[in-house]
């Protein structure tokens, strides 16, 4: 029976002022942990033969839980050394001087090529002058190309001016098809 009398309000059940609390979190999920090995069992329990007596001179207590450590070889990058080179250059080679008939690749604008093992590619490259009309789109177009290369991870493109291209450095197949020969 309640002890109010009728016309009193009955106390409230709510301790925030008559708003409802909202209902609680479900609790987490048990995390099923796997069985431990025979060896790794505490000491003096009946599982392992010896009840009742203390063998922590036997049993060494474990380090904490870590991560457990892949074996085998470490994992391979998705291109075998030397193998993205080659379709690089290919790439590049889609890639042309508006002012010379011929490919970036092929007039030696591109001075070097590293890969790094996980498909990061530089690209050291010049131009046929400081004053190219494409200097200010050329290396990024070369950069987005290489970048789609598959196995590339990401391109870089850094526009140098040492050694400063002259057509000398063409080769004799190049400056034969310029008609430079």
């Amino acid at each position: 029976m309640s002890s109010t009398s009728p016309g009193t309000p009955a106390p409230d059940p709510w301790p925030t002022g008559g708003t409802p609390r909202p209902p609680s979190p479900p609790p987490p999920p048990a995390v099923a942990y796997p069985p431990l090995p025979p060896d790794a069992r505490a000491s003096g329990g009946a599982a392992d033969g010896h009840a009742g007596h203390a063998h922590a001179h036997e049993h060494q207590a474990s380090p904490a839980a870590s991560p457990p450590v892949p074996s085998g070889p470490p994992p391979v990058p998705p291109f075998a050394p030397g193998t993205l080179e080659p379709s690089i250059i290919a790439m590049l080679r889609t890639c042309f001087d508006p002012e010379i008939p011929l490919n970036i690749y092929d007039l030696k604008l591109i001075y070097a090529i590293d890969v790094d093992p996980q498909g990061v590619v530089e690209i050291r490259m010049t131009l046929t002058s400081p004053t190219c009309p494409v200097a200010g789109t050329l290396p990024g177009e070369v950069q987005q190309k290489v970048a789609s290369v598959p196995g590339v991870a990401k391109a870089h493109v850094a526009l140098v001016w040492e050694p400063p291209w002259e057509p000398s450095m063409l080769s004799e197949e190049a400056r034969l098809q310029l008609g430079m020969l």
